[in-house]
């Protein structure tokens, strides 16, 4: 490909890291030739000229040949990467919720317009899963992709369950660290790991699972009698996103749910903000991806790894994805659950197909067996703030 003309939509830590990565590294042979931002007036480390408040300014200019989308807008970032498309630029985006929730049109529009669509920086920060789904896993048969994919909530079950800090004093440190935003719902309620699996899932098994129909339970009902019953059992927990294939239906389970991890497992000793990824094939057996999921250096590292990629007119084959089968998500299978609350459990014991034991005390109450995943998926219940419910590796 020719050089590189980049036209950027943000200019937060991730735009200026980039940016001055380009600045120092002459041979990437890319050059950001106007910057858009909200407030024109706002101090910033780059030459003024660069900037604009005019979307136009890239989207009309035939020069820049690529559009990098940094923007936190879903609505904004979606309407971008579509003109973007249909102006004939390539778009390198970090937009999870953005490329999860408008998936097929955005892989359509790139393909109609003959461009590339790159965003690896989209799902696990620095680690590298959608390459490696597409490259090296491109005709494997894959059995399962699981792993923590936000580095947020593993930071902060990291101080909650290896540190002792209560659910408050571990979000304001990860707030503190740049790892949590102001609001932290998309994170902690795992909305964000649900976007991120859907993406993972179509790039491992070619099917596209709504994000809505993931099932989701966050860490916000997480209890100090959970933490102490891990500890117990020699588990730790971690917010595990996974999409797993159901031999006898092949169908696929998608889920993303806190989850007890054995100690001497490869998964339990990702902490921190770091993000950690098994992926399981029937002729490799499993693989395991580690890297940082959260922060600045990380996200800048996958966007700049695209960048680059463009160089050699890189572009996602999604080869399954030619496959015509609709996926059938979360129809089938059983999962098993632990499900705690200072509240009486009583009403809750139907939902399980099998008990496999039960604890009351005066304050709290954990109930663990089997449970359909029909009845897991039931928003009245996964969603109630007053459950814990944890699955079992």
């Amino acid at each position: 490909m020719a050089k590189l003309n980049i036209g950027l939509f943000g200019f937060g830590v991730v735009g200026e890291g980039i940016y001055k990565v380009l600045e120092d590294k002459p041979q990437i042979n890319a050059t950001i030739k106007k910057i858009v931002i909200k407030d024109i007036d706002k101090p910033r480390n780059a030459p003024k000229e660069l900037f604009s408040t005019n979307a136009d300014d890239i989207l009309n200019d035939e020069d820049i040949n690529l559009v990098v989308e940094l923007i936190s807008e879903a609505d904004a970032a979606y309407s971008i990467i579509k003109k973007s498309f249909n102006k004939g630029k390539h778009v390198v985006s970090a937009n999870k919720k953005v490329i999860a929730d408008h998936h097929k049109e955005l892989l359509e529009l790139q393909e109609n317009n003959n461009v590339s669509f790159l965003y690896e920086a989209a799902v696990c920060g620095s680690v590298p899963i959608i390459r490696n789904l597409e490259e090296y896993f491109d005709n494997d048969l894959l059995n399962y992709v699981s792993g923590i994919v936000n580095g947020t909530t593993n930071y902060i079950l990291t101080k909650m369950v290896n540190e002792n800090e209560s659910y408050q004093e571990a979000l304001k440190s990860a707030q503190e660290n740049g790892f949590a935003e102001a609001d932290p719902t998309a994170d902690v309620e795992g909305f964000d790991a649900a976007s991120k699996i859907s993406i993972i899932t179509l790039h491992a098994f070619g099917k596209k699972i709504n994000v809505e129909d993931v099932v989701r339970k966050g860490i916000t009902s997480l209890q100090i009698q959970d933490l102490k019953y891990a500890k117990e059992k020699g588990y730790t927990i971690k917010l595990i996103a996974k999409s797993q294939i159901i031999p006898e239906t092949n169908e696929i389970n998608s889920t993303v749910l806190p989850t007890f991890i054995p100690l001497d497992k490869t998964i339990a000793l990702v902490n921190n903000e770091y993000n950690g990824v098994l992926i399981g094939s029937s002729l490799s057996d499993e693989q395991f991806l580690y890297g940082k999921g959260a922060g600045r250096f990380p996200t800048a590292s996958a966007v700049l790894s695209d960048i680059s990629a463009l160089k050699y007119d890189y572009k996602y084959s999604i080869r399954k994805y030619e496959n015509s089968e609709i996926g059938k998500f979360n129809q089938s299978g059983i999962v098993k659950i632990y499900l705690g609350s200072s509240e009486q459990l009583n009403n809750y014991f139907d939902v399980f197909q099998e008990i496999e034991e039960r604890y009351e005390s005066k304050d709290y109450n954990h109930v663990i067996g089997l449970i359909d995943i029909n009845k897991l998926k039931d928003n009245n219940f996964i969603h109630n703030p007053n459950l814990s419910i944890i699955a079992f590796e």
